[in-house]
């Protein structure tokens, strides 16, 4: 186990100092079409949790610069309205409000849930943004691991809550899921909440963004008949706040090197720009491209058959 653990951290380190760089952009990029991101997308209905900053805000920005409306999903009430404000300056898009939820709190996904439900409005886009890496184990008011809490459960909640209304928006509607290269350390577990060993966020936050991989294959397969596509990506190594925060010791060891918040969010309008049909449901994709789920020899493919239990797992947690 310790020899496979180091060859998928060995793997991932070469493997993304080559690709999730701001260099492997630039070099991505030159084969990028400009004329894939020039759709107008007026009169579709989007949501983007986690929108207030980073890659977040910058799917907001560029969802509303095209002229879609925007519900930006954010935590905090006063750094919403200042990024909310941002846009409407930056776009001209008065089209893009604030919806203030928590995505750690399953009550709050509900509540907004339930009001967003309401509208009976199809949504054509939604983004799984939302994200968290939480160095130290922190357990929500509700009982669970914070980390899992916001990557996993919540975002799962949300999806399956709002599923009718993108069901409304057949055939054209989809969901993004901003995932992580770190999931290639990590294989598909059922110990959702790290309870097996001592708490290590950064193997936590690769393990919940393996969760994402997955489940984004298991709702392209439960509702392949529904109309709506699944889509996850990686936005690369990218300088936000989130980063920042949890992971100091990147920028430092990549000095001008990590990709503009703008440049990670790059695959998520690409996907929400795209014609359905030039997509596969269910797929990883990064820099434009379908990509590998998993490194070489890294023995994390065959774990996905456990996603039928997590998913039922799920779904018990979140009472749905």
């Amino acid at each position: 186990m310790f020899l496979l653990k180091t060859w998928r951290s060995v793997a991932f380190g070469i493997y993304g100092f080559k690709n999730f760089t701001k260099n492997g952009f630039v070099e991505h990029s030159k084969s990028f079409r400009s004329e894939d991101m020039q759709p107008q997308i007026e009169g579709k209905n989007c949501i983007v949790t986690g929108a207030n900053s980073g890659i977040g805000y910058a799917t907001a920005e560029g969802l509303a610069a095209r002229g879609a409306t925007v519900y930006m999903v954010c935590r905090n009430k006063e750094r919403g309205e200042a990024a909310l404000s941002m846009i409407h300056s930056a776009t001209g898009n008065k089209n893009v409000h604030l919806e203030v939820c928590d995505i750690s709190s399953i009550s709050d996904v509900k509540s907004f849930a339930s009001r967003f439900c309401a509208k009976d409005e199809p949504i054509h886009i939604l983004v799984n943004n939302a994200g968290l890496l939480e160095r130290n184990r922190l357990i929500t008011p509700e009982g669970y691991e914070m980390n899992f809490a916001v990557n996993v459960l919540g975002t799962y909640t949300m999806t399956e809550l709002l599923l009718p209304l993108l069901e409304k928006a057949a055939p054209d509607a989809r969901v993004i899921t901003v995932a992580s290269g770190g999931m290639y350390t990590a294989p598909l577990m059922e110990d959702l909440q790290f309870s097996s060993k001592e708490f290590d966020g950064i193997e936590q936050y690769a393990r919940n963004k393996r969760v994402q991989v997955a489940l984004t294959e298991k709702w392209a397969d439960t509702y392949k008949e529904k109309g709506v596509g699944f889509y996850s990506m990686h936005p690369g190594w990218a300088e936000t706040p989130g980063v920042a925060k949890s992971l100091p010791g990147l920028s430092k060891s990549l000095p001008g090197n990590l990709r503009t918040s703008e440049e990670g969010a790059d695959t998520v309008l690409w996907l929400a720009l795209q014609p359905k049909e030039k997509l596969v449901s269910g797929e990883f994709y990064f820099d434009r491209a379908e990509a590998s789920k998993h490194l070489p020899f890294a023995a994390t493919k065959g774990t996905h058959s456990a996603i039928d239990s997590i998913v039922g797992k799920l779904r018990t947690m979140s009472n749905l």
